[in-house]
């Protein structure tokens, strides 16, 4: 059906933007990219806290504090940082702040909310699977419900908790519809009227 002129068609997203992935199984590209993204936030977060007890020390006692990667006590710190991070996110409501923007939240295997015992499971052997080649995480790609070792080891899976995908293809497929313009009106000549007028009766 084809629409009239000057008439804006109601917008539809292309089919690949309309299909929901909520509640499926959640892909490795999704995945990876939630953990990269909270990789650089509590990074992010870390190296704040350095830089203010760096502060914080050269104020009271005029000495800066400087650090590096190969003071043991700053990965000790670090790697427990990044257990706090995860297990406390995964245990809340299964949402890192990574897993909300892609929209992935983890689940048990049944659905239910991970509970904080789980959350710990989780998180300890989360660096299991970067062992051996990180082939841990080749469940991901090649199992049918997409878990990786350390899924399988906490009972835990991943699934799409809002449409991310398709909420970002029905945004980047929004076309830029213009105001219709009304069409221009037949302006009448000064002295002119409107409709011809009827012929003189002839007597």
């Amino acid at each position: 059906m084809t629409a009239r002129t000057g008439e804006v068609r109601p917008f539809e997203p292309p089919p690949a933007a309309r299909e929901s992935l909520q509640g499926h199984y959640a892909g490795f590209a999704s995945r990876f990219a939630a953990f990269a993204v909270d990789l650089v936030v509590l990074t992010a977060i870390f190296l704040l806290v350095l830089a203010a007890i760096n502060f914080a020390a050269s104020v009271l006692t005029g000495n800066s504090v400087h650090f590096n990667r190969a003071n043991t006590w700053v990965v000790v710190a670090y790697a427990v940082w990044a257990f706090i991070y995860f297990a406390h996110f995964w245990g809340l409501n299964g949402k890192t702040p990574g897993g909300g923007l892609f929209g992935v939240q983890v689940v048990t295997n049944d659905g239910d909310d991970v509970s904080g015992r789980r959350a710990i499971g989780r998180t300890l052997a989360f660096p299991l699977s970067f062992l051996i080649l990180c082939l841990g995480f080749l469940g991901i790609l090649l199992g049918d419900q997409r878990r990786a070792l350390h899924d399988v080891i906490a009972g835990t899976t991943v699934i799409y908790c809002w449409d991310a995908r398709a909420a970002r293809l029905r945004m980047l497929s929004r076309p830029r519809y213009s105001t219709p313009h009304a069409p221009p009106e037949s302006h009448s000549l000064p002295g002119s009227s409107s409709q011809a007028d009827p012929p003189a009766d002839l007597d």
